[in-house]
């Protein structure tokens, strides 16, 4: 594998293929890329504009500019990490092995009795394969396998391993048939460890929660308790509203799976079972008769009657199918229920209702996150850090924006209570508070991009609308509310602090990442300031020419401004990963350079330093010397 420093994610579609990719390889080299992460590059059904609904692995997509373009572009100068969809494949007749009836029966998950396949979490058209069975291993993994084999492909992203029906094996053979370098798009409860797959790590979500809790000021996690259950009224805890939601979409999104297990096996009240896990799902293996201590542990902790116990625990015979189907399904209601819920109904501080995160935990000290920065280097050390992802409802620097409100706690609360008494507030006081933090997080946002979100988020909420029976009037009050705040808060000089603050918190993340043991990841674009809320708004064109002239002003000697200081700090930051291989290979240790500065030094070389108090000042050892030259940043060399 060609030395691997940093990962660039890059969206593809029928518009941006592998030809437009390639023109990008000279820019993302100078910025110090060494690979790129390409989504989804296999056959998919026509006009996909994301490729996860794959309909024949056997061949790159022709699309994207088919295998010979794919081939032209790893061979342009950037190694190439390819994410690949083991779990499902699109279940139309577009598929061969769909359309075949016969083929359908063998590859994909489908009850014979009924015909109701195993869908990717509620979409019906996406059906779940059996990666258990060599036949379809070999059949859906020759072509990737082959590009891995021939060095055209360095490594692979698996997406939603937890679908599969043995995550350990999968992996085991993966790695058996020379796939060495693997990264797992899973999802870690906090506190939850990562099995000992023969993987890399993760995608990084969990460093994505640990760096942006170790910049919120969790002194003021009282203050905005308290403010949002005097606003709201609602002051329930977060774990309560996941319950309900998990619950909710349990029985309502995830009927046809409850009625596959009851025809398997009648248990009492499955649907509280199956919401009543703390962790996406556990990893019992029946056939080999494998039940781990954090398993035994985990359906300790759920709300499962004594006779699924034994079951879950292979202490009645014959039950191994069911087993695993269970397993498979408590990630989707997990998913469902917290992601594309809970996060829609609890609005304390926003920022927090990120992709693998907890919204009930308010900041993280800089001790617990050398912590967890030091198991990721002893497990994992070429664990993926992230900080943005195509599925993430944030982009970093919207999140920063809306964490700042807990260092400005007293005047956010003051304001949006003034905010109200001047617009009229909205009938449901948890919504208008998410307008004001998307309006402090995202401004200037057009009228559009505002609308399209705010239709999201209420329907993913499931309160006043859903997306099965949209209330669309109650919509368009809700939009019409958000256009006229974002003329008062745009007027505010609230925002242009809270903008100062965010730009400094971002600034802080982004350093952390590209510097803390592991593999720093880019989403596409993300090297200027990017604005964007959840997909489809993060998958919006970039401004390809706009970050080269940047970037080729800072190389010729030009000084970072407010507007390309996220660009400067990671080409000077790559720079030195790549001068300094060895160090960001080697040892991790903390410093203590004051309150409100997290720093570490790697390999006894490089000292890395951030403000993650935005008034912190950071002074660096003397002997070493400072190649950033960022207020609240340092990079110290001796």
């Amino acid at each position: 594998m060609r030395e691997l420093r940093s990962t660039y994610r890059l969206q593809l579609t029928p518009e941006f293929g592998f030809a437009r990719a390639r023109e990008l390889v000279p820019y993302l080299r100078d910025l110090g890329v060494s690979h790129l992460y390409l989504s989804p590059s296999l056959q998919a059904r026509e006009g996909s504009q994301h490729g996860y609904d794959v309909v024949d692995p056997r061949r790159i997509s022709d699309a994207l500019g088919g295998e010979d373009e794919f081939r032209l572009l790893a061979a342009a100068g950037l190694g190439v990490i390819l994410d690949i969809v083991p779990n499902h494949m699109a279940a139309v007749d577009e598929n061969p092995f769909w359309r075949d009836e016969r083929v359908r029966e063998l590859y994909f998950d489908v009850d014979l009795r009924t015909g109701f396949h195993r869908r990717f979490f509620d979409v019906g058209d996406l059906g779940g394969l059996k990666q258990e069975d060599w036949e379809v291993f070999w059949a859906t993994h020759a072509k990737v396998i082959e590009l891995v084999r021939a060095g055209v492909v360095d490594g692979v992203r698996v997406d939603h391993p937890d679908g599969l029906a043995n995550p350990a094996e999968y992996f085991r053979r993966l790695e058996e048939a020379g796939v060495e370098h693997i990264w797992a798009e899973k999802i870690l409860e906090p506190g939850e460890e990562l099995r000992g797959w023969p993987i890399e790590g993760t995608t990084g979500y969990e460093f994505l929660n640990d760096v942006l809790a170790l910049c919120v000021n969790r002194d003021a996690e009282e203050t905005l308790t308290s403010f949002y259950e005097d606003f709201t009224g609602d002051t329930r805890r977060f774990e309560d509203i996941v319950s309900l939601s998990k619950l909710e979409v349990a029985v309502n999104i995830f009927e046809p799976e409850l009625r596959r297990l009851y025809e398997e096996l009648e248990i009492e009240n499955l649907p509280l079972a199956l919401a009543s896990f703390h962790v996406y799902r556990t990893y019992i293996e029946p056939w080999a008769g494998i039940v781990a201590d954090e398993d035994r542990e985990e359906v300790g902790r759920a709300n499962v009657s004594e006779e699924l116990r034994r079951i879950l625990f292979l202490q009645e015979p014959g039950q191994e199918d069911f087993v695993v189907r269970f397993q498979q399904a408590t990630g989707p209601v997990m998913a469902k229920g917290v992601e594309d819920t809970a996060f829609y109904r609890f609005f304390r501080l926003a920022a927090l209702n990120e992709v693998g995160g907890n919204p009930a935990r308010f900041g993280l000290t800089v001790d617990d996150f050398h912590e967890a920065n030091a198991k990721r280097a002893a497990r994992f050390p070429r664990h993926m850090l992230s900080t943005y992802t195509h599925d993430t409802k944030r982009s970093p620097d919207v999140r920063a924006r809306i964490a700042a409100l807990s260092w400005h706690a007293e005047e956010w609360c003051e304001r949006a209570r003034a905010w109200h008494d001047e617009l009229g507030g909205l009938d449901d006081p948890r919504e208008e508070l998410l307008v004001y933090q998307t309006l402090l997080g995202a401004a200037p946002i057009a009228r559009d991009r505002l609308d399209a979100y705010l239709e999201k988020a209420l329907r993913e909420g499931k309160v006043n609308t859903n997306w099965l029976a949209p209330n669309e009037r109650h919509e368009r009050a809700v939009q019409e509310f958000a256009a006229r705040a974002a003329e008062v808060i745009g007027r505010d000089p609230f925002l242009e602090r809270v903008r100062a603050t965010g730009r400094r918190l971002a600034l802080t993340q982004l350093l952390l990442k590209l510097a803390s043991p592991g593999v720093p990841d880019i989403y596409r674009g993300d090297e200027l300031e990017d604005l964007s809320l959840v997909d489809p708004d993060n998958r919006r064109p970039v401004d390809w020419d706009a970050r080269r002239r940047a970037l080729a002003a800072l190389r010729a000697g030009a000084a970072p401004d407010d507007a390309t200081a996220k660009l400067y700090v990671t080409w000077k930051a790559l720079a030195l990963r790549a001068k300094h291989t060895a160090a960001f290979e080697g040892s991790y240790e903390p410093v203590d350079l004051g309150e409100g500065v997290c720093a570490f030094a790697r390999g006894g070389e490089v000292l890395v330093a951030a403000a993650v108090a935005p008034e912190a000042i950071v002074r660096l050892p003397a002997g070493r010397r400072d190649v950033l030259g960022v207020e609240g940043l340092a990079l110290g060399v001796a």
